[in-house]
């Protein structure tokens, strides 16, 4: 009974040897398993924010190139803008010289027509300023240009053989270059060099027609326009004015 009894405490002692040994063999592969999850836990959150960095330093190039893209865009349109507005200015500069030369006529070199006096030339002043002619003139001298195209358009029509018809040609597309209807004033233009070609403000009327087609960013033709003007008319002040708009297209 004795050794039966020892066998059993021995056989008892050897079996909480084995389970204790389990026990820690299961504690080193949880220690690594777990020390593993960490390790790739560790990987993955590092991945992740390096994705995420690359991500927003992916945005943020894109943002630059935006901003690059926008400050070029911005600076084309304020040369646009400028460049616009100097040619506004300058064909209204221009509009006001051709206003000025009909508001002080004796200051101009150019006689304000190539014809002969009308009949009414003899009348007194009062009169012939009363005409429908001289309303027209009057109203485009005071910038009022719609009047001046509806009155310059009857004078015509109703005047046909009047010796100012010329003369209200060449004004009348004076006027429609003021209201910034520029294909009329081309259209009007054309037909008066046409038809007056000797007619001192043929020159001008050419360079009208220049300013107008410059305006509708038609610059091949402006150059076509200019270049017609110094060959037909080189010793014009039309033509000096012109060499000068030449080198701005």
């Amino acid at each position: 009974m004795k050794r039966f009894a020892m066998g059993g405490a021995l056989l008892a002692l050897l079996s909480g040897c084995a389970t204790n040994g389990d026990l820690e063999a299961t504690r080193q592969q949880i220690d690594q398993v777990n020390q593993q999850a960490s390790t790739r836990l560790n990987q993955i959150e590092t991945k992740l924010s390096n994705d995420k960095l690359l991500d927003m330093l992916s945005q943020l190039e894109d943002l630059k190139a935006q901003v690059v893209k926008q400050n070029g865009q911005i600076e084309v349109l304020n040369h646009n803008l400028q460049t616009t507005q100097k040619r506004q200015d300058d064909l209204y500069a221009d509009l006001d010289g051709r206003l000025a030369r009909l508001e002080h006529p004796q200051a101009s070199s150019e006689p304000l027509s190539q014809t002969a006096p009308s009949e009414n030339a003899s009348q007194p002043l009062a009169v012939q300023a009363a005409s429908p002619f001289e309303k027209s003139l009057d109203a485009l001298r005071n910038r009022n240009f719609a009047e001046a195209v509806s009155g310059l358009s009857h004078f015509i029509q109703a005047n046909p053989g009047d010796a100012h018809v010329a003369e209200a040609s060449y004004w009348l597309g004076v006027a429609h270059t003021g209201l910034r209807q520029y294909d009329a004033a081309i259209e009007i233009h054309r037909q008066f060099v046409a038809q007056y070609p000797n007619n001192p403000k043929a020159p001008d009327a050419l360079r009208n027609i220049a300013n107008c087609q410059r305006e509708l960013d038609q610059n091949d033709e402006a150059r076509a326009t200019l270049k017609r003007l110094i060959r037909l008319y080189p010793r014009s002040a039309a033509a000096a004015k012109a060499k000068l708009m030449l080198k701005s297209l």
